[in-house]
């Protein structure tokens, strides 16, 4: 039945799927840090001291500080069309659309900073999008990343008059598809470096220890991966990838073992030459390019290390999107035939 002369138009349906990764700022410089860092650092899942006592200190020194240092460290890995992090999320977004087809539409978004999860619900919301697959880019779960997008996201439905139905994608450290995609990944660095590893260390974000205690899974699902991933690689790898955690910030006490430590502290171990992973990251960021690639390098080397080699994360790679579209169809079943 036709609806009335005066009825608002009617997009024709589409199925909606939101990628979403941390954020990055919008310049390597101050201005633009200090504007990131602030949003970013006043989450109260990401810093989880009271804001009475957090904003003071946050306002008064930490943002008056580490911008400075931020963005030279963003300077140093910062690409022509913008931030890494934001480059390779974009292209992910834009050849996962290529192979969904046009019954879905493919978009993304940063939880801090921009294109942010507002903007980018209400797009998908006024393209015809009445179901929405949110799909935060975090391998293994943790509530100071997965759990803020669901946050965000519930904000934004809250001032929606027509909400969309809306469905999450599960953490995937474990799924045999990023499994394979990132053992494959390993085992093609290994071969396009022209030395043999001694060992080979897989680096994941840290998260104070008391996350732990709390019950966030993060830590164990970041021992899984790795496990998993070692147990893929036998035909490569004699000994089990090392775990390590890097980007501590603050005086807590962090998950161990840290890998700045690990890099200062296994050339005394005889292990001379190393090649290290983060399969926490769906994409190169600072942490990865600036954080390990180059000053990890240089911890390494000033403490004895002879040979460093950084794998890339899966980035855009036709193995990421491939894994990507394995899982998002997964979590898309009832929905797209």
């Amino acid at each position: 039945m036709a609806p009335p002369p005066d009825h608002p138009s009617v997009t024709e349906p589409r199925i909606g799927v939101l990628l979403v990764n941390l954020g990055t700022p919008e310049a390597p410089d101050v201005p633009a840090l200090k504007r990131y860092l602030g949003e970013f650092l006043s989450d109260p899942r990401v810093v989880e001291i009271p804001q009475l006592i957090w904003q003071p200190l946050l306002r008064g020194v930490i943002l008056n500080t580490r911008p400075k240092q931020s963005a030279k460290a963003y300077a140093k890995v910062w690409m022509d069309e913008g931030s890494p992090l934001m480059v390779y999320t974009k292209r992910q977004a834009e050849a996962l659309g290529k192979r969904m087809g046009s019954k879905v539409l493919v978009d993304f978004a940063m939880r801090y900073g921009n294109p942010n999860i507002p903007d980018r619900l209400r797009h998908l919301k006024l393209s015809g999008c009445d179901k929405i697959l949110i799909a935060p880019l975090y391998p293994q779960y943790s509530g100071a990343t997965t759990a803020t997008v669901v946050d965000k996201v519930g904000e934004t439905l809250e001032r929606m008059r027509h909400q969309p139905t809306v469905r999450y994608l599960a953490p995937y450290y474990d799924h045999d598809a990023h499994i394979e995609a990132v053992a494959d990944s390993v085992r093609e660095g290994l071969t396009g470096i022209d030395f043999t590893p001694d060992a080979v260390i897989t680096s994941f974000h840290g998260m104070p220890l008391q996350t732990l205690y709390d019950g966030d899974p993060y830590h164990c699902q970041c021992r899984k991966t790795a496990r998993l991933v070692s147990e893929k690689l036998r035909d490569v790898i004699s000994e089990p990838l090392i775990v390590s955690f890097q980007s501590r910030f603050g005086r807590a006490k962090w998950l161990d073992p840290a890998t700045e430590d690990t890099l200062e502290q296994i050339p005394q171990k005889g292990i001379k030459k190393v090649a290290v992973v983060a399969p926490g990251f769906a994409v190169d960021c600072v942490e990865t390019l600036e954080e390990i690639a180059i000053e990890g390098e240089e911890q390494f080397r000033e403490a004895g290390g002879e040979r460093f080699a950084y794998i890339p994360c899966l980035n855009d790679s036709e193995r990421s999107i491939t894994m990507l579209e394995k899982l998002v169809r997964q979590e898309l079943a009832g929905w797209l035939d």
